[in-house]
């Protein structure tokens, strides 16, 4: 599940999945949690929407960090990634990568342009140039923060996105669907980086 947690020490509209309730009992957060928010702020234009969401990963930042900063092989954690092609640079800002989408979800294909990559900060951002699929003018800001979960090294993941709402849905239901595939991907990253070996 994802809640909501305004109150439970995050900005308001941002979610954490997997943990808490509707009642905010969630983990208060164990970062700077302003700088991240100044990261993650979108410039919002007429009929676009925006959230942000929140992972905590029982793994240290540099594993986890090692597998989302590979701009070339989303496959590695997003289960909907079936191929990645680099058709311009590699892991440098202006790369561009095409993504063939795999079945079940309403698109095939997705050319996108990595935007932000910082290997100090642990900052990677990236927007969709074209494609089929049904998010236009989509960019996402993705940030790790160190943290301490279960008295081990731990990461809280946040990632953020801003779209276009397309003709014919609310704004709730783009969201939504945005949110479901963020989901699914930091479930995937965290089962993934959980399972190896720690540093």
């Amino acid at each position: 599940m994802v809640w909501d947690m305004n109150g439970g020490g995050y900005p308001t509209g941002w979610k954490l999945i997997d943990e808490g309730g509707p009642s905010g009992e969630g983990r208060a957060p164990a970062f700077d949690v302003e700088r991240a928010r100044l990261l993650h702020q979108h410039g919002l234009g007429e009929s676009q929407c925006t959230s942000a969401l929140v992972k905590h990963i029982n793994a240290s930042l540099d594993i986890v960090w090692s597998l989302v900063r590979r701009f070339d092989e989303p496959q590695r954690y997003k289960p909907f990634v079936k191929r990645c092609v680099m058709r311009e640079g590699g892991l440098e800002v202006g790369s561009i990568r095409e993504i063939e989408v795999a079945s079940g979800l309403p698109a095939t294909s997705s050319v996108e342009q990595l935007e932000r990559l910082d290997d100090n900060e642990h900052i990677i951002g990236f927007c969709k140039l074209n494609g089929d699929h049904r998010l236009p003018n989509y960019s996402s800001i993705l940030t790790l923060h160190e943290d301490e979960i279960d008295e081990r090294p731990g990461t809280t993941v946040v990632e953020s996105f801003v779209v276009d709402v397309p003709d014919g849905n609310t704004e709730e239901e783009t969201c939504c669907f945005v949110e479901q595939l963020i989901k699914c991907n930091l479930r995937s990253l965290a089962n993934i980086c959980e399972q190896l070996p720690h540093q």
